[in-house]
């Protein structure tokens, strides 16, 4: 199911508890054991990882009957955290909130990675694929349009400075895919986080910045940025005046992936109970209100089709990370 579907959001949540029906899978959901589950997000508080995780976790508290709780574990593009959710026993009770970042971009990047991203974890489903959307910040007022920065970026080259939230990160790796696609060159900046990233831009400490859509539109409502272009295949109903960088002559279209993994090991029917409460979770309104804030809608899927999709992910960001030589160690 594509995020940019024209089917309601109602019709979506009914699609999501359906695949909780019986016959939906072949494997019975186990029971999990007591305990506190605890979602490891990899990333500093405040990005969009954090904000789903959260979101997820009140609803899966409801459903499961287990407390659900998320740990912040940031550090190394998100291979910190990750690590520590692979390393963890493998009982139902320790789950990752993992990105592109460290399910694609890490193992190509990254030479002692502390976790093999197919071995080490079993997925569960996704959550979505959050949009992204390029902003120019006050330092750049002057720039109207994709075709006012493409022009400027080409003026100065290696002049006009764009933050991310990390060497490495997919908004790093996004932004140089669009000057590929553009063929332009800009200075990277990069920050500890996704959240200081975007207040560096706010601020005008740097010029511009792709950032999830969610964010950027957040910061434009406020007048503080100016949002240039989308990076997905259709406009957002978030930022339906905001044309997509394809309108706008550059050919390029991508998005990060959400998703839910638990441990390498964890036993089938105890992941079948995991992706059984996840389908609950997100069809909840206060979880699908989360969705829409970030421009992004619910996708929950089989772990067999997760995994078909990381796979594409790491095909798709790898072929970047190589050609860039871009290394995190």
């Amino acid at each position: 199911m594509s995020i940019f579907s024209r089917r309601s959001l109602p019709t979506l949540a009914v699609s999501i508890l359906a695949a909780t029906q019986p016959g939906a899978r072949a494997q019975a959901p186990a029971t999990l054991q007591a305990g506190t589950l605890r979602i490891i997000v990899p990333f500093n508080p405040g990005g969009i990882s954090d904000i789903l995780a959260r979101s997820l976790a009140q609803q899966m508290t409801v459903v499961l009957g287990n407390s659900v709780v998320v740990e912040n574990r940031a550090g190394a593009n998100g291979s910190i955290g990750a690590g520590v959710a692979a390393r963890a026993t493998p009982d139902g009770l320790t789950l990752l909130l993992g990105v592109t970042d460290t399910h694609a971009v890490n193992p190509a990047a990254m030479r002692n990675i502390p976790y093999d991203a197919d071995r080490d974890f079993e997925p569960v489903s996704l959550l979505t694929r959050v949009p992204l959307a390029l902003a120019v910040g006050p330092s750049q007022s002057g720039i109207a349009n994709l075709p006012a920065f493409v022009a400027a970026a080409k003026a100065r080259p290696g002049a006009l400075t764009y933050s991310s939230w990390g060497v490495g990160s997919t908004s790093q790796i996004a932004m140089l895919r669009i000057g590929l696609a553009a063929g332009t060159e800009m200075l990277h900046v990069p920050f500890t986080g996704a959240a200081p990233a975007q207040q560096a831009l706010a601020a005008g400490q740097v010029d511009c910045m792709v950032m999830p859509a969610g964010a950027a539109e957040a910061l434009a409502r406020d007048g503080r940025v100016r949002v240039l272009a989308t990076l997905s295949p259709a406009r957002l109903p978030l930022l339906p005046n905001v044309p997509t960088l394809q309108e706008q002559g550059v050919q390029l279209s991508t998005s990060i992936i959400q998703a839910i993994f638990a441990p390498g090991r964890t036993p089938a029917a105890i992941v079948a109970r995991l992706n059984q409460a996840m389908a609950a979770a997100m069809a909840t309104p206060a979880m699908i209100d989360v969705f829409r804030a970030q421009a992004a809608v619910p996708e929950h899927t089989t772990p067999q089709a997760l995994t078909a999709l990381v796979k594409s992910e790491q095909e798709a960001w790898g072929a970047v990370v190589r050609s860039e030589n871009i290394r995190l160690d």
